[in-house]
Protein backbone atom coordinates (compact mmCIF):
# COMPACT_ATOMS: atom_id res chain seq x y z
CA UNK A 1 0.00 0.00 0.00
CA UNK A 2 1.33 3.42 -0.98
CA UNK A 3 2.05 5.74 1.93
CA UNK A 4 0.10 8.99 1.54
CA UNK A 5 2.08 12.23 1.42
CA UNK A 6 2.22 14.12 4.70
CA UNK A 7 -0.53 16.56 5.56
CA UNK A 8 1.86 18.59 7.74
CA UNK A 9 5.60 18.56 7.25
CA UNK A 10 8.45 20.39 8.99
CA UNK A 11 12.04 20.39 7.79
CA UNK A 12 15.07 21.68 9.72
CA UNK A 13 12.73 23.79 11.84
CA UNK A 14 14.42 26.10 14.32
CA UNK A 15 13.04 28.60 16.83
CA UNK A 16 15.57 30.71 18.71
CA UNK A 17 14.69 33.28 21.37
CA UNK A 18 17.13 36.09 22.20
CA UNK A 19 18.85 35.90 25.56
CA UNK A 20 18.04 38.27 28.37
CA UNK A 21 20.41 41.10 29.21
CA UNK A 22 22.83 40.07 26.47
CA UNK A 23 22.93 36.42 27.52
CA UNK A 24 23.06 33.41 25.22
CA UNK A 25 20.05 32.85 22.97
CA UNK A 26 17.74 29.95 23.71
CA UNK A 27 17.49 27.36 20.93
CA UNK A 28 14.03 26.11 21.91
CA UNK A 29 13.60 24.16 18.65
CA UNK A 30 17.00 23.29 17.25
CA UNK A 31 16.50 21.39 14.03
CA UNK A 32 13.34 19.28 13.75
CA UNK A 33 11.95 17.20 10.90
CA UNK A 34 8.43 15.91 11.46
CA UNK A 35 5.65 14.55 9.25
CA UNK A 36 1.99 14.01 10.10
CA UNK A 37 -0.07 12.11 7.56
CA UNK A 38 -3.82 12.47 6.93
CA UNK A 39 -5.81 10.68 9.63
CA UNK A 40 -2.70 9.94 11.71
CA UNK A 41 -2.23 10.68 15.40
CA UNK A 42 1.34 11.52 16.39
CA UNK A 43 2.32 11.95 20.04
CA UNK A 44 5.09 14.46 20.74
CA UNK A 45 6.55 13.44 24.08
CA UNK A 46 9.08 14.98 26.45
CA UNK A 47 9.53 16.54 29.85
CA UNK A 48 8.84 20.22 30.55
CA UNK A 49 11.29 22.54 28.85
CA UNK A 50 12.19 20.20 25.99
CA UNK A 51 10.66 22.52 23.36
CA UNK A 52 7.57 20.52 22.44
CA UNK A 53 5.03 23.33 23.02
CA UNK A 54 7.18 25.82 21.10
CA UNK A 55 7.42 23.30 18.26
CA UNK A 56 3.64 22.79 18.24
CA UNK A 57 2.98 26.52 18.15
CA UNK A 58 5.51 27.00 15.38
CA UNK A 59 3.81 24.30 13.31
CA UNK A 60 0.58 26.32 13.64
CA UNK A 61 2.24 29.60 12.68
CA UNK A 62 1.75 31.06 16.15
CA UNK A 63 5.53 31.27 16.64
CA UNK A 64 7.39 32.10 13.42
CA UNK A 65 10.41 29.86 12.90
CA UNK A 66 13.90 31.32 12.92
CA UNK A 67 14.88 28.91 10.15
CA UNK A 68 13.51 25.91 8.29
CA UNK A 69 10.10 25.47 6.75
CA UNK A 70 6.61 24.16 7.45
CA UNK A 71 4.37 22.80 4.69
CA UNK A 72 0.68 21.94 4.83
CA UNK A 73 -0.97 19.82 2.14
CA UNK A 74 2.17 20.21 0.05
CA UNK A 75 2.30 24.02 0.18
CA UNK A 76 4.77 26.08 2.22
CA UNK A 77 3.22 27.89 5.15
CA UNK A 78 3.08 31.66 4.59
CA UNK A 79 3.15 34.07 7.51
CA UNK A 80 1.05 36.96 6.22
CA UNK A 81 -2.10 37.62 8.23
CA UNK A 82 -4.46 36.52 5.45
CA UNK A 83 -2.56 33.29 4.76
CA UNK A 84 -2.36 32.42 8.46
CA UNK A 85 -6.06 33.06 8.92
CA UNK A 86 -6.87 30.61 6.12
CA UNK A 87 -4.39 28.06 7.51
CA UNK A 88 -5.78 28.21 11.04
CA UNK A 89 -9.18 27.24 9.71
CA UNK A 90 -7.63 23.96 8.54
CA UNK A 91 -5.33 23.41 11.54
CA UNK A 92 -6.78 24.06 14.99
CA UNK A 93 -5.20 24.28 18.45
CA UNK A 94 -6.72 22.63 21.55
CA UNK A 95 -5.10 23.95 24.72
CA UNK A 96 -4.38 22.20 28.01
CA UNK A 97 -6.53 24.30 30.34
CA UNK A 98 -10.12 24.64 29.13
CA UNK A 99 -10.86 27.21 31.82
CA UNK A 100 -8.18 29.49 30.40
CA UNK A 101 -9.34 28.85 26.83
CA UNK A 102 -12.93 29.94 27.41
CA UNK A 103 -14.10 33.48 28.11
CA UNK A 104 -16.11 33.28 31.34
CA UNK A 105 -18.47 35.98 30.01
CA UNK A 106 -19.34 34.03 26.87
CA UNK A 107 -21.96 31.33 26.67
CA UNK A 108 -21.09 27.95 25.22
CA UNK A 109 -22.89 28.95 22.03
CA UNK A 110 -20.82 32.11 21.61
CA UNK A 111 -17.59 30.29 22.45
CA UNK A 112 -18.16 27.73 19.69
CA UNK A 113 -19.53 30.26 17.21
CA UNK A 114 -16.54 32.60 17.62
CA UNK A 115 -14.47 30.88 14.95
CA UNK A 116 -17.36 30.94 12.47
CA UNK A 117 -17.75 34.68 12.98
CA UNK A 118 -14.03 35.36 12.61
CA UNK A 119 -13.98 33.49 9.31
CA UNK A 120 -17.21 35.01 7.97
CA UNK A 121 -19.22 31.80 7.87
CA UNK A 122 -22.22 32.21 5.58
CA UNK A 123 -24.19 29.07 6.47
CA UNK A 124 -26.60 28.32 9.30
CA UNK A 125 -24.59 29.25 12.38
CA UNK A 126 -26.95 27.62 14.87
CA UNK A 127 -26.89 24.34 12.96
CA UNK A 128 -23.08 24.38 12.70
CA UNK A 129 -22.66 25.06 16.43
CA UNK A 130 -25.13 22.31 17.34
CA UNK A 131 -23.37 19.81 15.08
CA UNK A 132 -19.95 20.64 16.54
CA UNK A 133 -21.20 20.27 20.13
CA UNK A 134 -22.85 16.96 19.28
CA UNK A 135 -19.64 15.67 17.68
CA UNK A 136 -17.77 16.66 20.82
CA UNK A 137 -20.18 14.56 22.89
CA UNK A 138 -22.38 17.33 24.34
CA UNK A 139 -25.89 16.08 23.61
CA UNK A 140 -28.46 17.37 23.16
CA UNK A 141 -26.41 20.38 22.10
CA UNK A 142 -29.21 22.89 22.62
CA UNK A 143 -29.11 22.15 26.34
CA UNK A 144 -25.62 23.69 26.49
CA UNK A 145 -26.17 26.77 24.31
CA UNK A 146 -26.87 29.26 27.11
CA UNK A 147 -24.64 27.78 29.79
CA UNK A 148 -21.45 29.47 30.96
CA UNK A 149 -18.06 27.80 31.54
CA UNK A 150 -18.38 27.92 35.35
CA UNK A 151 -21.57 25.85 35.07
CA UNK A 152 -19.74 22.97 33.38
CA UNK A 153 -17.47 20.20 34.60
CA UNK A 154 -13.82 20.14 33.52
CA UNK A 155 -14.54 17.42 30.98
CA UNK A 156 -17.48 19.36 29.55
CA UNK A 157 -15.36 22.51 29.23
CA UNK A 158 -12.72 20.55 27.32
CA UNK A 159 -15.44 19.23 25.02
CA UNK A 160 -16.57 22.81 24.37
CA UNK A 161 -12.99 23.75 23.43
CA UNK A 162 -12.86 20.76 21.07
CA UNK A 163 -16.24 21.74 19.60
CA UNK A 164 -14.87 25.25 18.96
CA UNK A 165 -12.10 23.64 16.92
CA UNK A 166 -14.39 21.21 15.11
CA UNK A 167 -16.89 23.86 14.02
CA UNK A 168 -14.44 25.05 11.35
CA UNK A 169 -14.10 21.49 9.97
CA UNK A 170 -10.29 21.35 10.24
CA UNK A 171 -8.07 18.62 8.86
CA UNK A 172 -5.60 18.74 11.77
CA UNK A 173 -5.87 19.20 15.52
CA UNK A 174 -2.85 20.17 17.61
CA UNK A 175 -3.73 19.23 21.18
CA UNK A 176 -1.32 20.54 23.83
CA UNK A 177 -1.62 18.35 26.96
CA UNK A 178 -5.36 17.91 26.24
CA UNK A 179 -6.14 15.88 29.38
CA UNK A 180 -3.46 17.05 31.83
CA UNK A 181 -5.87 19.21 33.84
CA UNK A 182 -8.65 16.62 33.99
CA UNK A 183 -9.52 13.99 36.56
CA UNK A 184 -8.37 10.47 35.73
CA UNK A 185 -11.97 9.33 35.25
CA UNK A 186 -12.50 11.92 32.52
CA UNK A 187 -9.21 11.54 30.67
CA UNK A 188 -10.22 8.27 29.05
CA UNK A 189 -13.42 9.85 27.75
CA UNK A 190 -11.56 12.72 26.05
CA UNK A 191 -8.98 10.36 24.54
CA UNK A 192 -11.78 8.13 23.26
CA UNK A 193 -13.40 11.23 21.75
CA UNK A 194 -10.22 12.12 19.87
CA UNK A 195 -9.96 8.58 18.52
CA UNK A 196 -13.61 8.66 17.44
CA UNK A 197 -13.12 11.98 15.66
CA UNK A 198 -10.18 10.52 13.77
CA UNK A 199 -12.36 7.60 12.64
CA UNK A 200 -15.47 9.62 11.80
CA UNK A 201 -13.90 12.74 10.31
CA UNK A 202 -10.49 11.55 9.15
CA UNK A 203 -8.83 14.11 11.42
CA UNK A 204 -5.09 14.05 11.89
CA UNK A 205 -3.72 15.11 15.27
CA UNK A 206 -0.50 16.08 16.97
CA UNK A 207 -0.88 15.36 20.68
CA UNK A 208 1.70 17.11 22.85
CA UNK A 209 2.24 15.34 26.16
CA UNK A 210 4.76 14.46 28.86
CA UNK A 211 2.90 11.18 29.43
CA UNK A 212 4.10 8.15 27.49
CA UNK A 213 1.13 6.20 28.84
CA UNK A 214 -1.18 8.60 27.03
CA UNK A 215 0.86 8.16 23.85
CA UNK A 216 0.41 4.39 24.10
CA UNK A 217 -3.37 4.76 24.35
CA UNK A 218 -3.94 7.15 21.48
CA UNK A 219 -1.04 7.49 19.05
CA UNK A 220 -0.06 5.75 15.83
CA UNK A 221 3.46 7.15 16.04
CA UNK A 222 5.50 8.79 18.76
CA UNK A 223 8.28 11.37 18.58
CA UNK A 224 10.38 11.80 21.72
CA UNK A 225 11.86 15.29 22.12
CA UNK A 226 14.82 16.42 24.20
CA UNK A 227 16.44 19.85 24.31
CA UNK A 228 15.01 21.08 21.03
CA UNK A 229 15.38 17.93 18.95
CA UNK A 230 13.55 14.70 18.33
CA UNK A 231 15.80 11.94 19.64
CA UNK A 232 13.67 8.88 18.89
CA UNK A 233 10.68 8.29 16.64
CA UNK A 234 8.70 5.43 15.18
CA UNK A 235 5.50 3.44 15.46
CA UNK A 236 4.18 3.61 18.99
CA UNK A 237 4.61 -0.14 19.58
CA UNK A 238 8.23 0.00 18.38
CA UNK A 239 9.24 2.93 20.55
CA UNK A 240 7.35 2.07 23.72
CA UNK A 241 7.96 -1.68 23.84
CA UNK A 242 11.61 -1.59 22.73
CA UNK A 243 12.94 1.93 23.40
CA UNK A 244 16.47 2.50 22.14
CA UNK A 245 17.33 5.97 23.39
CA UNK A 246 18.36 6.20 27.07
CA UNK A 247 16.05 9.20 27.50
CA UNK A 248 13.04 7.24 26.23
CA UNK A 249 14.01 4.38 28.52
CA UNK A 250 14.13 6.76 31.48
CA UNK A 251 10.72 8.25 30.67
CA UNK A 252 9.19 4.78 30.41
CA UNK A 253 10.80 3.57 33.62
CA UNK A 254 8.67 5.86 35.80
CA UNK A 255 5.32 4.59 34.49
CA UNK A 256 3.29 2.75 37.15
CA UNK A 257 3.52 -0.70 35.52
CA UNK A 258 7.13 -0.41 34.34
CA UNK A 259 9.41 -3.32 35.31
CA UNK A 260 12.48 -2.63 37.39
CA UNK A 261 13.50 0.47 39.28
CA UNK A 262 12.79 3.95 37.89
CA UNK A 263 15.73 5.67 36.21
CA UNK A 264 16.58 8.89 38.02
CA UNK A 265 18.20 11.27 35.57
CA UNK A 266 21.26 13.11 36.87
CA UNK A 267 21.95 16.81 36.50
CA UNK A 268 19.68 19.73 35.82
CA UNK A 269 16.68 19.83 33.44
CA UNK A 270 17.61 20.90 29.91
CA UNK A 271 18.55 24.54 29.29
CA UNK A 272 18.07 25.60 25.63
CA UNK A 273 20.63 28.38 26.06
CA UNK A 274 23.34 25.90 27.13
CA UNK A 275 23.31 23.00 24.69
CA UNK A 276 26.31 20.74 25.40
CA UNK A 277 28.82 19.48 22.89
CA UNK A 278 28.32 16.05 21.40
CA UNK A 279 25.08 14.34 22.33
CA UNK A 280 22.78 16.87 23.99
CA UNK A 281 21.54 14.24 26.46
CA UNK A 282 25.12 13.45 27.53
CA UNK A 283 25.20 15.33 30.89
CA UNK A 284 22.23 13.32 32.19
CA UNK A 285 22.72 10.01 30.40
CA UNK A 286 22.59 6.94 32.62
CA UNK A 287 24.29 4.86 29.91
CA UNK A 288 27.32 7.15 29.69
CA UNK A 289 27.50 7.52 33.48
CA UNK A 290 27.30 3.76 34.00
CA UNK A 291 30.16 2.95 31.61
CA UNK A 292 28.06 1.14 29.00
CA UNK A 293 28.89 3.72 26.33
CA UNK A 294 32.60 3.25 27.06
CA UNK A 295 32.27 -0.53 26.76
CA UNK A 296 30.56 -0.02 23.40
CA UNK A 297 33.45 2.17 22.29
CA UNK A 298 31.39 5.34 21.77
CA UNK A 299 31.96 7.39 24.94
CA UNK A 300 34.20 9.86 23.10
CA UNK A 301 31.60 10.19 20.35
CA UNK A 302 28.95 10.93 22.97
CA UNK A 303 31.09 13.78 24.33
CA UNK A 304 32.24 15.33 21.05
CA UNK A 305 30.12 14.32 18.04
CA UNK A 306 26.72 15.92 17.45
CA UNK A 307 23.95 13.76 16.01
CA UNK A 308 22.12 14.65 12.83
CA UNK A 309 18.45 15.66 12.68
CA UNK A 310 16.21 12.62 12.25
CA UNK A 311 14.58 12.80 8.85
CA UNK A 312 10.89 12.85 9.85
CA UNK A 313 9.87 10.07 7.46
CA UNK A 314 8.02 8.07 10.09
CA UNK A 315 10.49 5.19 10.10
CA UNK A 316 11.90 3.97 13.42
CA UNK A 317 14.96 6.17 14.09
CA UNK A 318 17.14 7.07 17.04
CA UNK A 319 19.72 9.81 17.62
CA UNK A 320 22.08 8.01 20.00
CA UNK A 321 25.68 6.82 19.45
CA UNK A 322 25.28 3.96 21.96
CA UNK A 323 22.01 2.70 20.47
CA UNK A 324 23.46 2.72 16.98
CA UNK A 325 26.59 0.88 18.14
CA UNK A 326 24.39 -1.81 19.72
CA UNK A 327 22.32 -2.15 16.55
CA UNK A 328 25.47 -2.59 14.46
CA UNK A 329 27.07 -5.12 16.83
Amino acid sequence: MTTPPPLLSARELRVTFPGRHGGASARAVDGVDLDIRPGEIVALVGESGCGKTTLARSLLGLVPPTAGRVSFAGRPLEYGSRALKAYRKRAQLVLQDPSGSLNPRHTVYDAVAEGLRIHGYSGDEREAVAEALARAGLRPPERFFLRYPHELSGGQRQRVVIAGALVLEPELLVADEPVASLDASVRGEILALLLRLRTELGLAALVVTHDLGLAWNIADRVAVMYLGRIVETGEVEQVLTAPRHPYTQALLSVLPDAPGAPVVLAGEPPDPSRIPSGCRFRPRCQILAGGEAARAGVADHCRTQDLEVLNGSGEAQVACHWARARAGA
